[in-house]
């Protein structure tokens, strides 16, 4: 079940201004205090991007910043800590937008923005201090650090306070210059573990900094990290209650270059591939060889298995209570050069498949081939890239200084494993075409059934939020929302299981959504079939399970959708509907399905299922459409959603067709006139005079209103539409009776509502002048208000049902000529209405649950 009603990413900051134009200072004789004096412009600030209306229980926070993206949620103490371009914000987790946050303003100086535009740097987007890193570093401070205007600095804030403290660090090596550079960071224990590219063109690298020895990645003779982009970083403390007395370890995850092989047609070009990389906690780096730097580090390939080419692009991992559950779950999408494409897909990784790559075996680098083959030599002990163990320290190793150069040389030169980590039960759980997800957050929630399953929340391009629950080996999609009215990408996602919320964070703002909306489904049906592990059916209402006093009177089914509902229990019955139409006409019974797995099913008095694409009805996702209606179409016409064996009574109608329609008054005749072959009296002849004197001011007047007309048919082309002063109207009917089938005597607009196209030319030089037209008879009374066929129900807007579009127009009074009286526009929409009866709607839903 869905309703269909994904801040702006370092790689695609949002333009906005400086507060002046450092562009035009460049290079001018204009000191710093004359520049402290120059006048103040008001930033540049996107469009409104608040929630749609049709949201509710959503709170937005936003402020003079931009670019929302560094979320830090603090579930115990009721905080959200926010990093945005030039600020930092303390939030009510329990409600964002109730005015009592606290704020930090860190812009980068003037003189250090001056100076990164004489870098060649964008004055728009990365001459800022964006906020890249916001984590806890101890019980009273965090740690926050910004790119300061491509000169990176760090603070540590005390919380309390919260305030910048008197002295800044130098950030280079724990914070990337360019703000578009993918980063991620974790404090874990004291320790500063940082993934990026640090120094000004420099290469990619996996650092540690802050109170544990600092280490780094190997750059000769060959580099462990091949031009990657770093996506997500993730900590599983595997020490705890460890047989082996094994290590906590980070695991890092990110894009790179892979000269293993190349999967792109261009075999000039090397291929990108997703990896996994993990270091242990504990590393102290070598002794006299891979001093200060990684001795546990080793990367895997990680593979969805998706169609073509996969770029990671968002990981959450969740656990069940113990590090031996835990899964990882990845969003792909496919690589730029399929830019006629858009698809994503979810992949999920247990974490013993990571542990079997990397204790499987190692690959080697051929200088010859410049490629990397298995590697089937001896491998020395203990094993390259492992931490510290039990074992290890048995033998004398109790430390990764303790260990021998053997190890350590092969630690230097066989980085990359040969298995690959490949996804749970071979298979994407999800691929969705059409979309592109961007962030991604998990929650385990446990279900009546006493299972427990991970929702999985899903941000796109676009600015939606999709919601899904991983049911076996699929996630099934349960509702998609339009978080921002203006299109951007979600960054950041962060689950709050205290205030059972969603924070959502995006270049314009923050939102914090329920992680549930259960009184949204009126039904047990809808209830049911939505498979939500939040909500269930109490016999009134769907309600949240999380609330329930007693659970024993919930009914739930998320493992089929359709168990407790007695086919469509507990709905009320729509409204039974009128339509009441001519012979001829066509008539759409509109019919709205609220899941988009819905099938819609239509039955005739009860009975009769209608066929899609048969005879006289078009079955499509907006309802029945009858063409060319006749008199035996009339009857009571239900409209039935169907999915997972259960039905629901949607829309109900009764439909007349009247044999024919009803006739049109004679037109008036004048008194006839004297035979010639009567006599005449004297009296009569002076009567003869005088009419044919009228008659003959009469056609002076009808040649002058005629010659005026031409030239007016002249101007406007070959179409006229109506009269554009006629009261305005809406129309009701897209038929035979109003098209009047090609008589060019039809009038031009009715009382009925009926809007005429009557195709004609403009008269000539070349062409003969054409007799002037009789006077109209006078228009026929309207219909009753019941005379409709469920047009105007439509929208005014093109409604496309595969490919075919039924367009409604309407006419007001209008101070210019309308556009309608394009000549072009009228071609088109003759052609449209002349093909009404060869539509053929869609028979069923796209295979995307969109």
């Amino acid at each position: 079940m869905q309703f269909t009603p994904l801040g702006a990413s370092p790689r695609d900051l949002d333009p906005s201004g400086l507060k002046w134009d450092l562009g035009l200072l460049v290079g001018a004789n204009v000191t710093l205090d004359e520049l402290s004096q120059l006048p103040k412009c008001p930033v540049l600030t996107l469009p409104c991007a608040s929630p749609p209306t049709e949201l509710s229980n959503v709170r937005h926070f936003s402020s003079r910043a931009l670019n929302y993206t560094t979320l830090l949620l603090e579930d115990e103490k009721g905080i959200l800590y926010v990093g945005a371009r030039g600020a930092i914000f303390s939030l009510n987790s329990s409600n964002i937008a109730d005015g009592s946050q606290r704020e930090i303003r860190w812009e980068a100086s003037l003189e250090k923005q001056i100076d990164c535009l004489q870098k060649g740097k964008n004055n728009k987007t990365e001459c800022f201090n964006h906020i890249r890193l916001v984590q806890r570093l101890n019980d009273t401070h965090l740690y926050a650090c910004g790119t300061y205007a491509f000169h990176p600095l760090c603070a540590a804030i005390d919380a309390d306070r919260f305030a910048l403290p008197p002295h800044l660090e130098e950030g280079k090596e724990k914070c990337p210059y360019d703000p578009a550079r993918g980063y991620t960071g974790l404090i874990v224990d004291g320790g500063l573990y940082t993934a990026t590219r640090y120094e000004f063109r420099s290469l990619p690298d996996i650092r540690r900094n802050l109170q544990q020895r600092p280490l780094k990645t190997e750059e000769s003779p060959m580099h462990w990290l091949n031009d990657a982009e770093f996506v997500a970083s993730v900590l599983v403390r595997e020490s705890v209650r460890s047989p082996v007395g094994d290590d906590d370890k980070i695991y890092y995850f990110f894009m790179e270059r892979a000269a293993e092989e190349s999967t792109s047609f261009d075999k000039s070009q090397v291929a990108r591939v997703a990896r996994v990389a993990r270091v242990c906690k504990s590393d102290l780096g070598g002794k006299k060889i891979l001093q200060r730097k990684w001795t546990s580090f080793m990367k895997a390939r990680l593979v969805c298995y998706i169609p073509y080419y996969e770029v990671l692009k968002a990981v959450h991992s969740v656990d069940g209570g113990s590090w031996p559950s835990t899964v990882f779950y990845a969003t792909f999408t496919l690589s730029a050069q399929w830019r006629s494409m858009e698809a994503s897909a979810i992949c999920q990784y247990n974490i013993s498949e990571l542990q079997r790559a990397f204790e499987g075996p190692y690959m080697q680098y051929e200088d010859t081939t410049r490629k990397w083959t298995l590697y089937d030599g001896e491998v020395p002990s203990p094993r390259p890239g492992s931490c510290i163990t039990n074992r290890s320290r048995e033998d004398g190793y109790l430390s990764s200084q303790d260990l021998p150069n053997s190890v350590l040389e092969f630690v230097k030169l066989h980085p990359l494993m040969f298995e690959e980590v490949k996804p749970a039960r071979g298979e994407p759980l999800l691929v969705k075409k059409n979309v592109l997800y961007t962030a991604l957050a998990v929650d385990r929630a446990p279900a009546l059934d006493g299972q427990q399953y991970d929702v999985l929340f899903m941000g796109t391009g676009d600015g939606w939020l999709h919601k899904g629950v991983v049911i076996g080996s699929a996630v099934h999609i349960v509702e998609e929302l339009q978080v921002f009215g203006a299109p951007q990408p979600v960054e950041s996602l962060v689950i709050s299981k205290g205030q059972r919320s969603v924070y959502v964070g995006a270049a314009s703002g923050v939102l914090q959504l329920p992680l549930s909306s259960c009184a949204r489904y009126s039904s047990c049906y809808d209830c049911i079939l939505t498979r939500d592990p939040y909500c269930a059916w109490d016999g009134e209402g769907c309600r949240e399970v999380a609330g329930a006093a007693d659970r024993t009177q919930l009914t739930q089914d998320v493992q089929h959708g359709r168990e407790g509902c007695r086919n469509g229990s507990a709905q009320v019955p729509p409204v039974q509907k009128n339509r009441t139409v001519l012979q001829g006409d066509d008539v759409l019974l509109p019919c709205e399905q609220r899941s988009n797995l819905a099938r819609a099913t239509w039955l005739v008095n009860g009975t009769a299922r209608l066929a899609a694409g048969r005879g006289h009805f078009r079955v499509g996702v907006d309802g029945l459409l009858v063409t060319d209606t006749l008199p035996e179409h009339s009857g009571d016409y239900g409209c039935y959603g169907e999915e997972n064996g259960l039905r629901s009574l949607l829309a109900a109608y009764a439909l007349t067709v009247l044999p024919e329609p009803p006739k049109e008054p004679a037109a008036p005749t004048a008194p006839p006139l004297p035979s010639p072959d009567r006599q005449a009296s004297p009296d009569m002849k002076f009567v003869y005079i005088a009419v044919i004197a009228m008659l003959g001011g009469l056609c002076l007047v009808l040649s002058a209103v005629l010659l005026h007309v031409s030239c007016l048919q002249r101007r406007k082309g070959r179409y006229v539409l109506g009269d554009p002063s006629a009261p305005s109207v809406e129309l009701q009917t897209v038929s035979a009776n109003c098209l009047g089938g090609g008589r060019e005597e039809e009038e031009l607009s009715r009382e009925d509502g009926c809007l005429q196209i009557i195709p004609g030319e403009a008269p000539t030089a070349a062409s003969p002048a054409r007799e002037t037209p009789l006077a109209p008879p006078p228009p026929p009374p309207p219909l009753p208000a019941e005379f409709t066929n469920g047009i105007a129900a439509l929208p005014n807007m093109l409604r496309k049902m595969n490919g075919n579009s039924y367009m409604l127009l309407r006419q007001q009074e209008e101070p210019s000529p309308s556009p309608l009286y394009s000549t072009t526009f009228a071609e088109e929409l003759s052609k449209i209405l002349e093909k009404r009866k060869h539509t053929q709607l869609v028979d069923k839903l796209d295979e995307s649950s969109v």
